[in-house]
Parts: C-alpha cells; sequence; structure tokens
C-alpha cells in the first residue's frame, strides 16, 4: 500500500478538477476536528475560495506538507464524504478502511 502522502500526490490534478465545493468545507471540518488543521488553516483554505480549484490545490497541497498522519485522516474523510468521487480519484477502501489506489 502507498503511503497516504503518495496517494494525495498521485490524484492530486483529479481531485483539484472534480471534488466539490462541499467536499472541501466538509474536509476542513473534518481535518480540524482532527487537529490536523488549526483554525487558522482551515481559514487559510477558505480565504482561497473565490475559485473552487485553487481552494482544492490549497487544501491538498497543504495536507501533503503536514505528512503521512494528515494525508491519511484527509483520505478517509473523502471515501465518507463523498464515496462517488474516490472511483473516479482511483482510490477504494481497502480492510483497515483507508484508501488505497487501485492499480
Amino acid at each position: 500500500m502507498l503511503c497516504g502522502d503518495k496517494v494525495l500526490k498521485r490524484i492530486h490534478s483529479e481531485f483539484v478538477k472534480t471534488v466539490k465545493i462541499s467536499v472541501i468545507r466538509g474536509l476542513l471540518d473534518d481535518l480540524l476536528q482532527q487537529k490536523v488543521f488549526s483554525t487558522d488553516d482551515k481559514y487559510s483554505v477558505m480565504e482561497t475560495g473565490k475559485i473552487k480549484t485553487d481552494m482544492a490545490r490549497f487544501l491538498i497541497d497543504m495536507v501533503i506538507r503536514k505528512g503521512e498522519r494528515a494525508s491519511r485522516i484527509m483520505i478517509e474523510s473523502m471515501m465518507k464524504r463523498d464515496p462517488d468521487l474516490c472511483p473516479t480519484l482511483g482510490l477504494i477502501a481497502s480492510p483497515a478502511g483507508v484508501g488505497e489506489l487501485l492499480p
């Protein structure tokens, strides 16, 4: 299985193009609740929100920079919040519940 940050790097472009704004907001809430993001981090992403793709790009880049734990939490949250998006991104649920990439 690939590391979470490597998974996010691989799906980066497709995520930025296809994620919905409502999912981005939900991911921000989840990342804040899991103490991956501070309130300032959340608002930094939201301030880029005039253009959805900029907001999505800023979010995924910030999570990748925060490392493996943050990346896994984001992947798990994506799978819960938008299960239809995950196959589009090539993500499947693993037995542990963490996303894996389809071959």
